[in-house]
């Protein structure tokens, strides 16, 4: 029941949405019945189908091919969406503004066009070096001239009011179409050049960030360790196997000594996906590859995953601990496995340590920040939140994650959240440039 309240809302939004854009971009600027009204309109329809389509393909278990031809369209339209109307809301504080300041112009226009056309009129230009003559008035009539048959209009009577000037160089209807054009037109090249914009940074691939976190525990041998936190690459219908290349040479140009890969890999089935994330065993680090699930594994059979990926070359830790010259490295799964029995168990991966020892945990999601400090972690490394990947949406992020992006601290234990490699949904940036992070751990005996 719950889920049909919801499914009616998000429609009726979305309808609503879309009727608000056909009423700017086109019921407003184009003329009923033209050619770019129908096509207007069409399109109005077909867009929210196609995102739709993109949406519910993969649950619905379409043909990849299937999937790959709706997911480009539908995806980039969602974003679109939401940028031209941020757009347009901003437009409709600068549409009266500018109906004000063309209704200014108006009565300008008016007066300066009828007094020059007077001035010009009453004006005799006198050729120079000329005599000055005197232009004689006009007869006054006769009291007892009979009365004159011409309309009370016609300028040959006397008594005939003079003609005005037009109110407006530019009719009423005339104006509104040009503030209608001018604030629809500004805002379409915003909100297509936001996501524009986006898009390149996404195709681009992530950029290298750099920073160093001390650890009290971290011995003076441990002093500079370098891990790369890869997280969120989202390979599925739009980024595949030349995305997965673009991560993995930007993470091997790093050199670092360790690679950890935490969550979010994959948006579909082994058997669709499998050959698009090959590239990872190319993947080089002195201490090797790690893995741990992230929420979208659940929904994409992670089983299948933890075994490809381990036939690729990385390690998975599922619950699980490896030592590491100097510090312990410990990985649990997402929490959205506990619906498959398969969630995080903390105890198991970090009950019977030496608690001496520093330890750096890789869990996708930053929730989990309060289980970490009870068990002694020193370093949480996380993803998931994409930084909140289409801005305003890093506010809706920080509603539901104690960090969204960066580096903080929680009692004794500190998390570092990387904004990901790649894009869930529209293959689109906004505020929130996906990376790799290279973590290098401090000793402060060093």
């Amino acid at each position: 029941m719950v889920f049909v309240v919801v499914l009616i809302v998000v429609v009726a939004l979305l309808a609503g949405v879309h009727r608000y854009l056909w009423r700017r971009f086109v019921g407003d600027t184009t003329a009923q019945g033209s050619v770019l009204r129908r096509l207007g309109t069409v399109a109005a329809f077909v867009l929210p189908l196609l995102s739709v389509g993109a949406l519910v393909s993969g649950q619905a278990g379409a043909p990849f091919w299937l999937q790959r031809v709706l997911a480009w369209p539908g995806y980039l339209w969602l974003a679109c969406l939401l940028y031209l109307t941020l757009a347009l809301l901003v437009g409709e504080a600068v549409r009266p503004v500018l109906r004000r300041a063309l209704d200014h112009r108006r009565p300008e226009r008016a007066a300066g066009g009828s007094g020059g056309a007077a001035r010009e009129s009453a004006e005799v230009r006198v050729p120079s070096g000329a005599p000055a003559r005197t232009v004689p008035e006009p007869a006054a009539p006769a009291v007892d001239a009979p009365p004159s048959d011409a309309p009370p209009s016609d300028p040959r009577r006397p008594d005939a009011p003079a003609p005005t000037a037009p109110a407006s160089a530019v009719p009423a209807p005339s104006r509104r179409l040009f503030v209608a054009r001018a604030v629809g037109g500004a805002a379409a090249v915003a909100g297509f050049g936001t996501v524009g914009y986006g898009t390149y940074g996404v195709l681009r691939g992530p950029r290298t960030k750099r920073i160093t976190v001390p650890l009290a525990k971290l011995p003076r041998s441990a002093h500079g360790f370098r891990i790369a936190v890869v997280s969120d690459i989202h390979l599925g219908p739009i980024l595949g196997r030349a995305h997965t290349r673009r991560v993995v040479d930007a993470v091997n140009a790093t050199r670092p000594d360790l690679i950890a890969v935490v969550g979010d890999l994959v948006d579909g089935s082994v058997a669709d996906l499998g050959s698009a994330a090959e590239p990872l065993a190319e993947l080089e680090a002195r201490h090797g590859s790690f893995f741990v699930t992230g929420n979208h594994e659940y929904f994409s059979g992670a089983a299948e995953w933890v075994a490809h990926v381990r036939e690729l070359g990385l390690h998975p830790l599922e619950n699980a601990r490896v030592e590491i010259d100097g510090f312990d490295l410990a990985g649990v799964n997402d929490v959205a496995g506990e619906s498959e029995g398969q969630g995080p168990d903390f105890d198991r991966a970090l009950g019977d340590r030496d608690p001496a020892r520093a330890a750096v945990l890789l869990a996708h999601q930053p929730i989990v920040i309060d289980d970490a400090v009870a068990h002694g972690v020193d370093l949480q490394l996380s993803g998931h939140t994409h930084g909140g990947q289409l801005w305003p949406g890093n506010l809706v992020a920080e509603l539901a994650n104690p960090t969204v992006a960066g580096l903080e601290r929680y009692g004794d234990t500190q998390l570092y959240v990387s904004r990901g490699a790649g894009a869930w949904g529209p293959p689109v940036r906004v505020g929130a440039p996906s990376d790799i992070t290279v973590v290098e751990l401090a000793s402060r005996q060093a």
